[in-house]
C-alpha cells in the first residue's frame, strides 16, 4: 500500500448525464497519486458505458446489484487500498487542488482523521446557484454537535485516513456472505451522518474543516416531497439509535436535534413548493424545542417568512421573491443549511 495513495470512490446509479464530469473533476486533481473506484451499484442507464470511455490506469470499475449509497460507498473502501479514502457522489465535482489541500491538511496533525471543505452550489447545468454550504463550526466538533447539523455539509466533501474506516469497521452478512461495513445500509438516507456520529463516538479522531470552497454541490430541481418525509424518517431514526446507545451524551441535545431536522424538512418542502408540509414542519419545529428561535433566529425567521409567504401568496410572486433572495445570496449571503439533501441522490 502506497503511503501516499488517495482511493477515490465514486457511487454511480442513475447518473449518465453527471459522471463524465464527475470523474474528469477527479482526473484533474493536481495530486496525480490516485485510484479512482467507480462502483456501478445496478444502474439501468448509460452511466457505466460513459464510464468505460475514460482511458485511463487509475481507473477501477467495481459492479455489483444495487445496495444503494451506502452499500456503494462500502464496496468501494473494501477495494481501496490508498492510505487516504476521498468520497465523491457521481454528480458533483471537485475544484482541481481539492485532494491536494485535504492531505496537506491531514498529515499536520496525527490526531486529525477527517478533513472536509466548504461547498459551493451548482445548479444541472454546472451554474453557481449563489448558494454556499458553510459550517458554523469547522473545529471542535462534538457528537450533540454533529447530531443537530451535519458539519461536513455533504458526503463529496470529506477525505479520511484509511485508520479512521477500519476503526468504525464491523462485519455482518447482509447480502449472503460476511463482509465488512462501515456505513450502515440499514440508512437508506441520512447515512453520511450516521457514519460521521460513529466516527465521533467510537473513535478518537479528529474532524476539522478547510474554510475554502473545494466541492461542488450539485442540486436538481423538482424534488418529491415524499423522498424530504423519507430523509426525515432516517434523521429519526439516528436520534432514537445514538440517544439510546448513549443517553449521558445526548440528554440535552436530543429535542432540539429534532427540531433543527424539522426545521431542515421545512425548509426542503419550501424548495419543492410543498406549503402545506412546510407549514407542518415549521410548527413542529418551533414545538419540540424553543431553542430553535434563540440559538440560530435568523435562519429560522427566514424559514418562517418564506414559509408563510408560500402560504400565503401566489406560486408567481413566491418565485419573483426567490429570485431577489438568489440575488442577494449570490452577493455575498452564504446558505448555512448544513444536512445534503444529496443523501436523496441514490
Amino acid at each position: 500500500m502506497s503511503n501516499e495513495l488517495v482511493s477515490v470512490i465514486i457511487p454511480v446509479f442513475k447518473a449518465e448525464d453527471f459522471v463524465a464530469k464527475t470523474i474528469q473533476s477527479v482526473l484533474a486533481q493536481t495530486y496525480s497519486e490516485l485510484e479512482i473506484i467507480i462502483v456501478d451499484d445496478g444502474s439501468p442507464d448509460r452511466s457505466i458505458d460513459i464510464c468505460r470511455q475514460f482511458d485511463d490506469p487509475r481507473i477501477k470499475i467495481v459492479q455489483q446489484a444495487n445496495r444503494g449509497l451506502a452499500g456503494a460507498r462500502n464496496t468501494g473502501i473494501r477495494n481501496a487500498t490508498g492510505a487516504y479514502i476521498a468520497l465523491i457522489d457521481a454528480d458533483d465535482l471537485w475544484v482541481k487542488d481539492k485532494i491536494e489541500k485535504h492531505i496537506t491538511h491531514l498529515k499536520q496533525d496525527p490526531k486529525l482523521g477527517v478533513s472536509f471543505s466548504y461547498s459551493r452550489l451548482i445548479d444541472e447545468h454546472d451554474q453557481p446557484t449563489g448558494l454556499k454550504q458553510i459550517p458554523t463550526k469547522i473545529k471542535n466538533i462534538t457528537p450533540p454537535y454533529i447530531l443537530r447539523r451535519n458539519p461536513i455539509g455533504n458526503g463529496s466533501t470529506p477525505v479520511f485516513k484509511r485508520q479512521v474506516f477500519e476503526d468504525i469497521e464491523f462485519l455482518d452478512n447482509l447480502h449472503g456472505v460476511e463482509e465488512t461495513f462501515y456505513f450502515d445500509e440499514s440508512f437508506k438516507r441520512a447515512e453520511d451522518v450516521e457514519c460521521w456520529l460513529k466516527i465521533a463516538l467510537e473513535t478518537d479522531w479528529v474532524c476539522e474543516g478547510i474554510p475554502e470552497l473545494l466541492t461542488l454541490y450539485r442540486i436538481h430541481p423538482g424534488g418529491l416531497s415524499a423522498s424530504v418525509l423519507l430523509q426525515y424518517e432516517y434523521l429519526e431514526k439516528i436520534i432514537s439509535k445514538y440517544n439510546t446507545a448513549y443517553p449521558d451524551v445526548f440528554a440535552d441535545s436530543v429535542t432540539l436535534a429534532r427540531a433543527c431536522y424539522q426545521r431542515y424538512i421545512a425548509r426542503r418542502a419550501i424548495s419543492v413548493r410543498d406549503s402545506k408540509l412546510a407549514l407542518e414542519m415549521l410548527h413542529k419545529s418551533i414545538s419540540s424545542d424553543l431553542r430553535i428561535l434563540t440559538e440560530e433566529p435568523a435562519k429560522t425567521l427566514v424559514t418562517m417568512g418564506a414559509t408563510y409567504f408560500l402560504c400565503l401568496f401566489p406560486p408567481k410572486l413566491y418565485t419573483q421573491l426567490e429570485q431577489v433572495a438568489k440575488f442577494f445570496a449570490s452577493k455575498g449571503f452564504q446558505s448555512r443549511s448544513n444536512f445534503k439533501a444529496g443523501s436523496t441522490k441514490v
